[in-house]
């Protein structure tokens, strides 16, 4: 047969099978090796939700998809140019993500009547139990030919049958025209302390770039060229690394030593982890694993009180068991960046997936009159800018600020150019370290609101913060003119945010009729439609939202242009809700997902088309 090379634009490649399988390193692998070789990347890791879920099951299924390309690659697609099954239960569960007349490639070795069943197959014949007839399916020994490649490697068989990813791997870095030399770099370097294991690895990659080479199932080849990007050092980098790393270049620029009080939980665990590693930097990272997500937080504050740029990490659950503490951060008006990388709920629900289903509860999940700053990052490497930023307003404002990132983001990775430090403002606290007269720490700039931060121990500026409400003396009051204007004060500070945060931005057709809006994570899929849509000939128009509370100053002027304003977002209408409650002369109509998954481009064009 003769086989093509086709040069590409794009293309998405989903790598599944058992948790056990490797498919999250075959996946980073491959799109590390296509962010190294120039090209565009996104990427998408789908974990199971049970820790350990029977092999084989389809519950046990983990996934990892990546889209390369020359250009323009916001998301990490839609449905799959090559998917890649290493089981039964991975074909199962995911030959609804392979795109029509695309290519299948199966390990043959466990398509037997047990690992069927276990899938949940009725039949012998899963490729016309799942009408896949017009696919290039591949049926490839995968585990059969990793033995035979390390059979002479003095590898035990378990180890060796372990390596059948790698195998995988090589497969499909001759599919899309891969350099190895990336990935053999790695593996040099992952086990330099155990150096047997380097060639074995080798040969078992190349063995599997040869085999696809060899065999004729294989009808086409892919290039896709390196992107034209901007000058600059690049690095791949998921949203949970640049959160910690946006963190840590407040602190920097602050002066300001930074202190983390975090519990572990799913999908936020890594930016604690992260942020461990650099504790010897500059002024020093301090991070505690404390015993609760409460405790957590409330370490922060005292480090917040100490002169710390304070942090917490969490998720939806360990956002909810904060909140009182939230309330003590707003109420001492002390600088506390509160990070919420949102997963499925309610309660535990489904931890390793994504959604945009904490925003009411970052707005309004605390008890009394209680507003903070609520912001969000809008891709993977963004994830720096949000955390730099948020950590300036908690700071220069004295207040606490949400960061809304989501499990999508925090594992999901992109090519980001480093930035020069110079390319952010400066970070001023508001530190005062004498006064004439009596020190009154909740006396305000007239222009900010903004108290002055006394650190403890400084001689003169002795005073009292606590949960109970002040007087601007510091007085404790409860006096009920001086509670109404004390919480007045603290909702102006918050509102008073909107001189300092940008304008709303508007992309696609100027003279577009409709425009749709979104928050958060969801910026690459409406960006995506949008083009699409105006490739199409309907004018349609994007703004996105960085800042939720308070709302960007133009935000009524910009809706004001369109007869139509869609909502796009991973929930209920939360977002919705708030923008009807804050400027309802305005008509919204809505798309939502809630299932655990992010948007396909396609559902936010057909949904806009039905329209």
């Amino acid at each position: 047969m003769e086989r093509k090379v086709i040069d590409a634009q794009d293309v998405v490649i989903r790598f599944t099978g058992d948790s056990g399988d490797g498919m999250q390193l075959t996946g980073t692998l491959f799109a590390d090796a296509s962010a190294l070789y120039g090209n565009e990347i996104s990427t998408f890791p789908d974990y199971p939700a049970e820790i350990r879920a029977p092999q084989g099951t389809v519950s046990g299924v983990s996934g990892f998809q990546v889209h390369i390309g020359h250009k323009d690659v916001k998301t990490p697609g839609d449905l799959a140019d090559v998917l890649v099954a290493m089981n039964p239960a991975a074909l199962m569960a995911n030959a609804k993500f392979a795109k029509p007349g695309g290519s299948i490639i199966l390990d043959e070795d466990s398509f037997d009547a047990q690992g069927l069943e276990k899938a949940g197959f009725k039949t012998n014949d899963p490729i016309a139990e799942l009408n896949l007839k017009d696919y290039n399916v591949i049926w490839a020994p995968i585990t059969t030919m990793t033995k035979e490649s390390l059979k002479d490697s003095g590898m035990d068989q378990k180890s060796i049958v372990r390596c059948k990813n790698i195998f995988t791997l090589g497969m499909c870095y001759f599919m899309f025209s891969r350099p190895l030399n990336f990935t053999e770099d790695y593996l040099r370097k992952k086990f330099a302390k155990k150096p047997d294991l380097i060639e074995p690895n080798i040969k078992v990659l190349n063995d599997g770039y040869n085999y696809a080479h060899n065999i004729h199932a294989i009808g086409n080849t892919y290039t896709i060229a390196p992107a034209n990007q901007e000058p600059g050092i690049y690095r791949s980098i998921n949203g949970n690394q640049a959160t910690a790393w946006g963190l840590i270049a407040a602190a920097e620029k602050s002066g300001l030593p930074m202190f983390v009080g975090s519990y572990p939980i799913t999908p936020a665990t890594a930016i604690l982890e992260e942020l461990a590693i650099y504790k010897n930097l500059g002024k020093g990272v301090k991070t505690m694993q404390c015993e609760d997500e409460i405790s957590g937080i409330c370490t922060s504050i005292g480090a917040a009180y100490a002169g710390n740029l304070a942090v917490t990490t969490t998720s939806g659950p360990g956002l909810s068991l904060k909140s009182e503490a939230m309330g003590l951060a707003c109420i001492t008006e002390l600088p506390l960046v509160i990070v919420d990388v949102q997963r499925s709920g309610p309660s535990t629900g489904i931890p390793t997936k994504t959604e945009q289903t904490d925003l009411a509860q970052a707005l309004y999940g605390r008890n009394g009159e209680c507003p903070v700053m609520v912001m969000a990052a809008r891709t993977p490497s963004d994830c720096f800018r949000a955390a730099y930023y948020a950590a300036k307003f908690a700071v220069e404002h004295m207040m606490p600020v949400i960061f809304l990132s989501e499990g999508y983001l925090g594992n999901g990775s992109e090519p980001w150019k480093i930035p020069s430090m110079s390319d952010f403002p400066a970070i001023n606290p508001p530190i005062v370290k004498s006064c004439e007269g009596k020190f009154k720490p909740f006396e305000r700039d007239a222009k900010t609101f903004v108290r002055q931060w006394a650190h403890p121990g400084t001689p003169g500026l002795e005073h009292r913060v606590g949960g109970l409400e002040k007087s601007p003396n510091g007085a404790v009051s409860s006096d009920p003119e001086v509670h109404e204007m004390m919480v007045a004060n603290r909702a102006a500070k918050v509102e008073k945010l909107a001189d300092f945060i940008p304008a709303l931005e508007v992309i696609g057709d100027k003279d577009a009729e409709t425009l749709l809006v979104g928050w958060g994570g969801t910026y690459g899929h409406i960006y995506t439609a949008v083009n699409q849509l105006n490739a199409e000939g309907k004018k349609v128009a994007f703004a996105h939202f960085d800042y939720i509370n308070p709302l960007p100053k133009n935000t009524a002027e910009v809706f004001g242009k369109y007869k139509k304003i869609v909502v796009c977002e991973l929930n209920s209408g939360q977002f919705v809700d708030y923008l009807r409650a804050k400027l309802p002369q305005f008509k919204y109509l809505q798309v939502n997902k809630v299932q655990g998954q992010p948007f396909m481009v396609h559902e936010i064009v057909d949904a806009v088309k039905a329209f």
